[in-house]
């Protein structure tokens, strides 16, 4: 056998004190569970190690037990540095009561921060964060007071424009998740549903000098493996763990495997539940309204989702292609714990990838959730009533898409409703208002989405509102709804109320198929460009 195989206990005995610790992984995608149980046992056994600067990209947990969660002891974590902590509960209730620094930052600026430390840069310089919790003149990330004593960010002018740099690093040690090694370290990713941030990390800790952990279900021998199917080279693997089965599942979603989710099969869209209708489906009816023909159109987790739901069951689905930061494009999302992955997808990207088309405003329409949304039309999903959850890659994608969508329920916290002839009646109010005086984090910048000429909608269950240099405008409401006491009622900011104030699409509230039929994406014929200015 390869020298490069050893054991869980001897994989992490190579972590020193102090270290910094990269981990890949998406939500519950390409997760190392193994390494990070071992660590925990190690912790747990001999204090050790301890004060690590823990790094990773996208969420990573089942917001219950696994993943980050097994990291949340009080002495192993010096510093955290991460995109998002939702699904670690047990590590952002550390956070919140200022145990270490932790820094959330946007999770393109995570994923491209690999490459700049790959290639020996001082770090990301990107547009991506400019007015919002990121910038430095605002919090500089900081997700706790103790972050506070140190910065990451940097703003910067350059020939009269802001930018910001988020500072490169080290990486010491990194844990990655694979399928298959060759007993020589090559990895394969077959039954894996997404390649993520796997490769980034490697080249980026083996620039920095570091040592590459790999976890794997299975070893074969050298040269056994298609060559175009290796998507890490032995050279960038120092160690190579087999996993047990429990920890090597495909998902934090299911036990079973998903090869619909991997490309291996298709599945029949017909086969896919059908959302009732509810709240949820109203929003995503009438935000898939939005969407044209041949569209790029990303989908943010939770009632967002919904759009997926009603383009399948209004059967134009492939009429346009859905993507999520995860890198994956085309097919169907899933839901829930499977946010990340998707149902006969075209195409299975990394992470960096996906975020160059992002952050370069390759997006026609983006539809994502909004926890908090205040008078300015600034909107919260990152922090709230002092816990901390991070951005995702919210703020990539809010701050450079053509058009901007936020879809959710107008209150939260036991709403309830029916429909009744085609009217929307509100049986139970939410007790918690989401369109507040102020936001208690800016993770989307109405002041910067208005200076860039952006499109934006606030779509909620009984009534849309469109984003304007004055604040939200209010232009549509549900039928069967009372502007007074279903909306403004329910505001703690009067809203600008249009002129031209409709009632929303009657065919959003009916119980069959709304018989959705997307335009035609209007065709903006070439030009021929000014000669650009010569560097040279």
């Amino acid at each position: 056998m390869s020298n490069k195989i050893i054991s869980t206990k001897e994989a992490v005995n190579l972590i020193k004190d102090s270290q910094t610790l990269a981990i890949g992984g998406f939500v519950g995608f390409g997760i190392p569970e193994e390494l990070l149980v071992s660590l925990k046992e190690k912790y747990l056994e001999e204090k050790s190690p301890r004060n690590l600067s823990i790094f990773y990209c996208a969420g990573i947990g089942d917001g219950k037990e696994r993943g980050l969660n097994h990291l949340a002891l009080e002495g192993l974590i010096g510093k955290l540095y991460c995109g998002h902590i939702g699904l670690a509960p047990k590590l952002g209730a550390l956070v919140s009561k200022n145990i270490f620094p932790a820094y959330t930052v946007p999770q393109g600026v995570t994923v491209h921060m690999l490459r700049a430390i790959a290639g020996k840069k001082p770090g990301v310089l990107t547009h991506v964060g400019l007015k919002t919790f990121a910038d430095p003149r605002i919090e500089g990330c900081c997700a706790n007071e103790l972050a506070k004593e140190d910065s990451i960010v940097d703003a910067l002018n350059i020939d009269g424009r802001d930018w910001l740099l988020y500072k490169s690093f080290p990486i010491d040690v990194c844990f990655i998740k694979a399928t298959t090694a060759d007993i020589h370290g090559n990895l394969t990713f077959e039954n894996e549903a997404l390649f993520a941030d796997q490769l980034s990390m490697a080249e980026a800790t083996k620039n920095s000098g570091g040592i590459v952990i790999a976890q794997v279900e299975r070893v074969t021998e050298y040269g056994t493996l298609n060559a175009q199917n290796v998507r890490v080279h032995s050279h960038l693997v120092d160690y190579i763990v087999i996993g047990e089965d429990k920890n090597n599942c495909q998902s934090f979603l299911f036990d079973k495997f998903i090869p619909e989710w991997t490309g291996q099969i298709r599945r029949p869209l017909d086969s896919l539940e059908k959302m009732p209708l509810n709240p949820r489906k109203i929003c995503g009816r009438r935000s898939a309204l939005e969407i044209k023909k041949n569209m790029l159109v990303n989908l943010g987790i939770g009632v967002p989702e919904a759009v997926a739901s009603v383009a399948s069951e209004e059967g134009v689905s492939e009429q346009f292609t859905l993507t999520i930061e995860s890198g994956v494009m085309g097919g169907v999302p899933a839901s829930s714990l499977g946010i990340g992955a998707t149902y006969n997808p075209d195409a299975i990207h990394e992470q960096g990838f996906i975020f160059d088309l992002y952050d370069g405003g390759g997006i026609d329409v983006a539809c994502l959730g909004a926890a908090q949304i205040d008078e300015k039309g600034n909107v919260n999903v990152s922090k709230f009533a002092g816990r901390v959850v991070g951005p995702g890659g919210f703020v990539n994608i809010t701050q450079n898409s053509k058009k901007v969508i936020f879809c959710g329920t107008f209150t939260a916290k036991g709403l309830k409703t029916e429909i009744v002839d085609g009217k929307l009646k509100i049986t139970n109010e939410g007790k918690s208002k989401k369109f507040i005086k102020e936001v208690e984090q800016i993770t989307f910048s109405a002041d910067y989405s208005n200076e860039s000429g952006q499109e934006v909608l606030y779509v909620t269950e009984r009534a849309v509102f469109q984003l304007t240099k004055n604040g939200p405008k209010l232009i549509e409401i549900a039928p069967g709804v009372n502007l007074q006491k279903d909306i403004l009622d329910q505001m703690d900011f009067r809203p600008i109320i249009s002129e031209n104030l409709t009632e929303m699409d009657f065919r959003i509230f009916k119980q069959d198929p709304m018989d959705l039929v997307l335009e035609e994406e209007p065709i903006e014929f070439l030009v021929k460009a000014e000669p650009s200015k010569q560097i040279i």
